[in-house]
């Protein structure tokens, strides 16, 4: 057995826990470079407790998942702040964001020239500027992960930008700063939390630890899911959800993940849908292909003993079988604001080349099994 593990350097958790961010920072820290969603007003307390603590502040709203431009646009802001701390409050797009602009202010060249796939394939040298990660959705679990999912449209792929000085220096995750989040962004961004603990928990690089981690990721999510994405706020399933999120964090960045996300980069480059939604849209047919392909030439593999455990986790069965997890997750589709990938955007004519970059893809390679050509494009297929 070896393997290794890392995350953020301090996790801080719990209702109202945002409050006290100004004492996690020390003042040679200022100026402060603080990244938030379109509207930056919405975080106006929070970051009013940073300026009354005598920390200078500039603000720098963004809109929409980051891209080449949008990142490279907010690292020279950055740099034009003389910034010697980033802060990201924000969902996933936002705090991805702010782990590359953190990464880029100390390190010379462009931001194509550490792209994944797509660049010159550099090696970010210099340590990142200090981070501290705030989320105000639960599911991408970005707080504790070391890399930045960034879109090339020229390419039309989203790649990382990644390197082991990207983990946050600082994720505190306040469950108070997702409570009045759309039934439907918490669904798609939930489901997201859920596979990221599914993907990693299953995964062929997975370890002790991150199996630890994933399982109790996917069971409270699996408890909380429904009740997190309704109108009626219940705060012990948002807080459980935000838990969810974290542990999927921690357990891909030390784990990898699977098919679901092997496909979600290259979707996410190729149609004009939020990252959480398309995985939800490809969870059943994924999760599908890979117990009829471990079934058909891998009985004896260990992951498919533990699609087996992850039927229990779902539905608290002691003899569940996967097909039990297969069941859960359809009824689950149904019961949240989800749609099919096809409701999405991709078209029929999209999915031989959709299949040929995801093949490529990262997360691809953590998949339990290989998949054939052939059980990539049917995936599609049946996701539509």
């Amino acid at each position: 057995m070896s393997f290794s593990f890392a995350t953020s350097n301090n996790i801080q958790f719990g209702e109202g826990i945002a409050k006290t961010i100004p004492s996690l920072l020390d003042g040679s820290l200022s100026p402060l470079f603080v990244l938030t969603g379109s509207d930056s007003k919405r975080y106006a307390q929070l970051i009013g407790l940073l300026t009354q603590s005598g920390f200078e502040v500039f603000i720098h709203p963004i809109a929409g998942e980051p891209d080449v431009k949008s990142v490279t646009i907010a690292s020279d802001s950055a740099r034009e702040a003389s910034a010697k701390c980033v802060i990201a409050i924000g969902g996933g797009s936002v705090l991805d964001t702010g782990k590359a602009v953190a990464a880029l202010v100390t390190n010379e060249g462009q931001l194509i020239d550490y792209l994944e796939g797509v660049g010159k394939g550099k090696t970010l040298s210099e340590k990142s500027l200090p981070f501290m990660a705030v989320p105000t959705t639960a599911g991408t679990g970005a707080e504790v992960t070391r890399n930045s999912v960034i879109g090339v449209p020229k390419a039309g792929v989203k790649v990382s930008l990644r390197s082991a000085s990207m983990l946050p220096t600082w994720a505190v995750v306040d469950p108070e700063l997702t409570y009045k989040l759309p039934p439907e962004i918490a669904a798609y961004t939930g489901m997201d939390a859920l596979i990221q603990c599914l993907e990693a928990y299953l995964s062929k690089f997975s370890n002790p630890l991150t199996d630890g981690i994933a399982r109790e990721g996917l069971r409270l999510a699996a408890r909380s899911i429904r009740s997190a994405c309704k109108e009626e706020l219940d705060t012990e399933a948002k807080s459980d959800l935000c838990a969810a999120s974290l542990c999927g964090g921690i357990a891909l960045a030390n784990a990898k993940l699977g098919s679901i996300h092997g496909f979600a980069g290259p979707l996410g480059g190729m149609i004009p849908a939020p990252h959480g939604a398309i995985c939800a849209s490809l969870l059943i047919s994924c999760f599908s292909a890979n117990l009829r392909a471990f079934d058909t030439r891998d009985k004896d593999n260990p992951s498919r003993a533990k699609m087996d455990d992850v039927a229990t986790l779902l539905t608290g069965n002691p003899q569940a079988k996967a097909s039990y997890a297969l069941a859960w997750f359809e009824s689950l589709c149904n019961d949240l604001p989800l749609k099919s990938l096809g409701e999405l955007g991709l078209e029929h004519s999209q999915i031989e080349e959709a299949a040929r970059k995801s093949a490529k893809s990262s997360s691809m390679k953590g998949n339990p099994i290989e998949l054939t050509k052939f059980e990539l494009v049917e995936i599609l297929e049946a996701a539509l």
